[in-house]
């Protein structure tokens, strides 16, 4: 088993990321005209948007969307979890990447490559990256009927969506690869953003410090800026017990999938997942650092295949896609 776990903890957004420089608030305004409501000065006087504030965050992504990715309907309930565009814009390229280092530098583009959203949420947000950047196709599960119907909704309600993203209802809230990925099922790569917290008062507790740290206001029983109702955001044993659950049922389906992955926001959590993964003979490990603003995080990401193995997967797969 190879094993390549980068030290590095800070990064910039990634150099493909559409939003890697400062917003662009005049354009964005004109994509959203709602937006202008909530644009006014920081405390140096510049322009910016008040990011303690989830009306003022969310109809800054449907924006971004509009603008950036062409995406004209992006509506889900208020109480489903807001997820800031360019850090997950930021998984998408770097997990690209990851197929690019297996494909002889390019990454494949087209409909043939298959990505697995685990949790896809009520906002659909990482298959629409995916499709609008590099033309994938996606499958993506949750356990909550109610965002599986308003992910499939966004999906219908944008012609540049439809027939690239299924949504699957996971019958099972324990299960993650079980009931969705079937035998005969080729994966080329899955993604995770795992619920973060243990508990609701761990929920609270963080959202309760983003506040302070975006506002400078001491909040007792704060409002998630980002949004997010309670299995978005909460499981039992949190971003650790999820992500070890994943990782004993990617060895079921070991051929099925190249590359499995999953952000990891807890850098603690990094050695037990690394036990784990030798423990069930991973071939392959890489952790590819990841970094917006002051917070860094990083994807862990994991192969059970052999070098002969991928090398046919290329040969079968992705040899007669297009290149990006």
């Amino acid at each position: 088993m190879s094993s390549e776990k980068n030290q590095q903890d800070k990064a910039r957004l990634h150099s493909r990321n559409k939003n890697r420089e400062r917003y662009d608030l005049s354009a964005l305004t004109i994509s959203n005209p709602e937006l202008k409501n909530y644009v006014k000065p920081n405390k140096f006087g510049v322009d910016s948007v008040d990011f303690s504030n989830p009306i003022a965050v969310k109809l800054l992504n449907k924006a971004l969307l509009n603008h950036y990715y062409g995406i004209k309907s992006w509506e889900f309930p208020d109480e489903n979890l807001c997820p800031p565009i360019p850090g997950r814009a930021d998984y998408i390229h770097h997990i690209a990447d990851l197929l690019g280092e297996n494909n002889f530098g390019t990454i494949p583009i087209g409909d043939k490559i298959t990505c697995f959203d685990v949790g896809i949420g009520a906002s659909c947000i990482y298959p629409i990256i995916g499709v609008t950047e590099y033309a994938w196709k996606f499958i993506g599960s949750d356990i909550d009927p109610k965002s599986i119907a308003s992910a499939q909704n966004i999906v219908n309600s944008n012609s540049s969506l439809k027939d690239k993203i299924g949504c699957r209802l996971q019958n099972n809230p324990k299960d993650v690869f079980h009931g969705i990925i079937g035998k005969e099922d080729k994966i080329d790569l899955t993604i995770c953003n795992p619920p973060f917290h243990s508990s609701i008062e761990d929920a609270q507790k963080g959202t309760r410090r983003k506040i302070k740290n975006l506002s400078g206001k001491k909040v007792k029983t704060p409002e998630l800026n980002f949004a997010g109702i309670s299995n978005e955001l909460i499981c039992d044993g949190g971003e650790y017990q999820f992500i070890q659950n994943m990782i004993r049922e990617s060895k079921e389906i070991s051929k099925n999938c190249y590359w499995f992955s999953s952000l990891v926001s807890k850098q603690s959590n990094l050695k037990g997942i690394y036990k784990l993964l030798e423990k069930i003979e991973a071939n392959q490990i890489k952790t590819i650092p990841m970094g917006t603003g002051n917070k860094s995080s990083r994807i862990v990401a994991w192969t059970f295949l052999s070098r002969e193995e991928q090398k046919e997967w290329r040969e079968t797969r992705w040899n007669t896609l297009n290149k990006f």
